[in-house]
């Protein structure tokens, strides 16, 4: 099932390179695949133009959810895949692949996973996931948690915390990033209250006012870090292109300021200033020894 998704991926997915000229026939492309979340699009196609056009390999990127991510690096359909969320939120895939895989590295660590509210619901109503019990609270909210896509990590854990926290009368609206952005505008511009589903680093806290709400039972994490996995022998295959990637680390705050570029730009544009805003970062995860 997973091959007939890398085909219709490729098919209509995005090719990078195509127009290199002097890459040699007998180097494969490089799969690496991406799910549609903000913070993985932006790293896997800067990775992508720097593998390109620094190093001279073809890529070929491939969209799909979560869970065939992971099991098509598992199976090796994949090479890499730039969004491993763990130690929690992608605990259960990444226990079905962890002797099949290769970990290259953490791409970006301080990650988080929350619930978030508008900065202009008083904190005195709604400083915990455990004041969405209150009937006013409840009532503001219509009963609805603002949900992302039914295979992410974060949805599972999402789903424990409504029961953990014994949230009767909730429904946690399974949607996707899109949708539940769509929804958070909408509500911002009339001042609505809600609370979302989200996650650090993301775009979404450079464009709105938001704040995490405390989650005091621990069901959705703490701080994580995001990993770059490899099928098994890649980087004996391929040692330059899985180098590259072992080394290749953003702070946070970058990462997100380039989300932000992103929205208001493009993610290409965004990739191509962040190359050119960070010679000596980029410099390093090449190992180059001169400019």
């Amino acid at each position: 099932m997973f091959k007939t998704l890398v085909t219709l991926g490729l098919a209509a997915g995005m090719f990078i390179g195509a127009a290199g000229t002097t890459l040699a026939e007998d180097k494969a492309p490089v799969k690496i695949g991406w799910a549609a979340w903000s913070d993985a699009e932006f790293v896997t196609k800067l990775a992508a133009k720097l593998i390109k056009d620094e190093l001279g390999h073809e890529v070929e990127l491939v969209q799909t959810d979560v869970a065939p991510l992971y099991q098509g690096v598992g199976r090796g359909d994949l090479d890499v895949m730039m969004m491993a969320w763990l130690p929690q939120t992608h605990a259960d895939y990444f226990a079905k692949v962890k002797d099949k895989v290769t970990t290259l590295g953490t791409v970006y660590d301080g990650a988080k996973l929350g619930w978030v509210v508008p900065a202009y619901v008083p904190e005195d109503a709604i400083a915990s996931i455990e004041d969405l019990k209150k009937d006013d609270v409840k009532a503001k909210l219509k009963g609805s948690i603002e949900g992302i896509d039914p295979g992410a990590g974060l949805t599972r854990l999402s789903e424990q915390a409504v029961k953990d926290y014994d949230l009767d009368g909730y429904k946690l609206q399974i949607s996707s990033e899109a949708g539940m952005l769509t929804t958070v505008d909408r509500a911002i511009r009339k001042e609505e209250w809600f609370v979302a589903t989200s996650w650090s680093p993301h775009w979404m806290f450079g464009k709105y006012e938001l704040r995490y709400i405390d989650d005091p039972k621990g069901t959705l994490g703490k701080a994580e870090h995001v990993d770059v996995i490899a099928r098994k022998d890649f980087d004996k295959d391929n040692p330059e292109v899985a180098a590259f990637l072992s080394r290749m680390k953003l702070p946070i705050g970058d990462l997100e300021a380039a989300m932000f570029d992103a929205q208001e730009t493009s993610y290409e544009k965004a990739v191509d200033a962040y190359i050119a805003n960070h010679a000596d970062q980029i410099k390093a995860w090449l190992a180059k020894e001169d400019g």
